[in-house]
């Protein structure tokens, strides 16, 4: 019986076409044969390259005979591993990312010959079309997410004895690159205020959002069991999502963060108190029509729609009234990791990225504070820095 050969263990020969080909061992079959991985190049000392790096990868592991499956089929098995174990909504989305982004770039190949060179060029090929029905570029955060993912499905395939190492760890993880958000201005602010001020149904929906920041699915999954009329606060402890068919499903917040309890602005406390008065459901914000249910997160946005068009103010997401909050608070003072709290931000590392961006309102308002800041030191009357500027524009005698 011949000796069985070490996982690692490789061999080099010169083909008839002038290349060369090298193979290691990486694996057995149940019947004790070697499970070769191949290897090209066009010089031997390429090839020895090559092959000395594989062998490193692969000395001592023991891969099992699935290792010849291809990154698609793994995929699919690992999706299917995933049931029941993530939400509705994250199993969708991590579908639609494999069948969309990953399957028709990689799900070919052979999952134990995926490369971070194959990874990194799939990145690059997503950020600049990545999109197939437009033909642009994948915005950056969906790309991380992707990576994620990627990087979550490899692991598991690690695990599984199909491939000696993750080969999304050969790579850094796509970087963010912020786009300017769309923030209303105190002037819009306003006006967007004076519009929701003559609607009933919603102004009181429009006004908590703007003075919290909360997420849409989480303003309409509120309910009066998360508001302390004592303390004037508020506990987000749900979320509210609607799939296509009009569905209505509450889940509790994805992370400890996004579980966190707000103190109201005294306005907010004292409308919301005024409001639970005539309260008729357990939901602090229901449905018009339906109050046994929640407000529809998609009627919020058509709502918002209709009063950002009645006011003449430009057209933005839901999602930019959280970025008007979070910007206004940091125009006020609100240092920004009591901001990551409120808005309920993993890391306060990611709230400062999110919102490095300044307003004129924002500049405005620091030059203000510049001045406060130099007239408690030297007066209202001296304002020597008015006075330096002065002599510095008069003509030398």
């Amino acid at each position: 019986m011949a000796k069985r050969r070490p996982s690692g263990d490789g061999m080099v020969r010169k083909r008839e076409d002038g290349r060369w080909e090298g193979r290691i061992v990486v694996d057995h079959k149940e019947n004790g044969d070697p499970i070769f991985r191949y290897i090209y190049a066009d010089t031997q000392k390429e090839l020895t390259a090559k092959l000395r790096q594989s062998i490193e990868a692969y000395q001592g592991v023991e891969l099992t005979e699935e290792s010849r499956m291809t990154l698609g089929q793994w995929l699919d098995q690992w999706l299917e591993n995933m049931t029941g174990t993530i939400r509705p909504v994250t199993m969708k989305r991590y579908e639609g990312t494999v069948a969309r982004h990953i399957k028709p770039y990689l799900g070919e190949k052979i999952i134990s010959q995926v490369t971070g060179k194959d990874i990194q060029k799939l990145y690059d090929t997503l950020a600049h079309h990545g999109n197939r029905n437009t033909g642009e570029g994948l915005a950056s955060g969906t790309i991380r997410g992707i990576h994620a993912m990627f990087h979550e499905a490899m692991g598991a395939a690690q695990q599984a004895g199909l491939i000696p190492r993750n080969p999304t760890e050969d790579i850094d993880a796509p970087k963010f690159s912020y786009k300017g958000k769309k923030v209303l201005t105190d002037e819009q602010l306003e006006k967007f205020m004076g519009t929701i001020q003559r609607d009933s149904v919603w102004h009181d929906f429009f006004y908590t959002e703007l003075t919290t920041g909360l997420r849409r699915g989480e303003i309409c999954g509120l309910k009066w069991e998360d508001f302390d009329e004592a303390k004037g606060a508020l506990r987000i402890r749900r979320t509210i999502h609607e799939e296509k068919g009009g569905k209505l499903t509450a889940w509790d917040t994805k992370t400890a963060a996004g579980t966190r309890t707000i103190n109201l602005a005294p306005s907010t406390a004292a409308l919301l108190r005024e409001r639970k008065k005539t309260a008729l459901t357990e939901w602090i914000f229901p449905h018009p029509l339906k109050p046994e249910q929640p407000t529809r997160p998609s009627a919020a946005y058509e709502r918002m729609k209709d009063v950002l068009k009645q006011a003449e103010l430009p057209d933005i997401r839901f999602h930019d009234l959280r970025h008007t909050f979070a910007t206004h608070a940091l125009t006020s003072g609100v240092d920004v990791k009591t901001l990551s709290g409120i808005l309920g931000h993993t890391r306060a590392a990611f709230t400062l990225d999110t919102y490095t961006h300044t307003t004129g309102d924002m500049q405005k308002r620091a030059a203000e504070i510049v001045e406060e800041f130099l007239i408690d030191i030297f007066g209202e009357e001296l304002k020597p820095w008015e006075e330096n500027g002065k002599m510095a524009k008069a003509p030398s005698g």
